[in-house]
């Protein structure tokens, strides 16, 4: 049996790819702060902080892939995650789990060539900590383990530009997928619902094709 472990499994995201994942018949364990107030009937919750190497360890011990699904920053914009990421890459590699990151859509670029939308004039100011933060993410992850390289398997996917869980979408049962450019429609929107991204996740985990690389995801 396939297992999954998710660092942020009581989130938006985390929650959603747990659902999809169980759907399949895989095992999940979920870390985070706090138990969940409306706990997912056949997840493992384990407490703890993914900043503790015993509780990391724990989470991944015989997992087949861990899954990053948290926010790059805190309440005031400050960075969280950046400086826990070698360990966090060190335990997956460790454990021989893949590793799969819940990414923004900052990063996306919204024309071959750039600029990414996080430098687009319409991205307001007080979003882009976090992407600015978690397109860090991706940019470790590229430089410390580039495509072809050994150590950690991993791959990172950006959503379309609106998604989250102020807007969690209808479900189609369908997605697009890019590489670096963001997903849009025709006439220039830009979203994905919560449980679609979530099947292009799981999908992705089922059968890789994005080995070491980023993709973009919408409808």
């Amino acid at each position: 049996m396939t297992t999954i472990a998710i660092i942020g499994g009581t989130g938006f995201s985390g929650g959603n790819i747990a659902r999809e994942a169980l759907s399949r018949g895989w095992a999940v364990r979920s870390l985070s702060r706090n138990a969940p107030k409306q706990p997912i009937d056949g997840v493992d919750y384990l407490t703890g902080s993914y900043t503790d190497a015993a509780d990391l360890a724990r989470l991944v011990d015989g997992a087949d892939a861990l899954v990053l699904a948290v926010h790059a920053t805190d309440a005031d914009g400050n960075d969280v995650l950046t400086t826990a990421l070698p360990a966090i890459a060190d335990a997956a590699a460790a454990a021989g789990a893949r590793l799969g990151v819940v990414g923004g859509a900052g990063s996306s670029l919204v024309a071959e060539g750039g600029p990414r939308l996080v430098d687009t004039p319409e991205f307001h100011d007080e979003w882009k900590p976090e992407a600015l933060t978690h397109a860090g993410v991706l940019e470790w992850l590229r430089a410390q383990y580039p495509a072809g390289s050994d150590g950690l398997r991993w791959f990172y996917v950006s959503p379309a530009a609106l998604y989250g869980a102020f807007a969690p979408g209808e479900t189609t049962g369908g997605y697009r997928t890019d590489g670096d450019l963001l997903v849009s429609k025709d006439g220039g929107s830009s979203e994905i619902s919560g449980t679609d991204f979530a099947l292009a996740f799981v999908d992705e985990l089922a059968t890789p094709a994005h080995e070491n690389r980023r993709f973009t995801v919408g409808h």
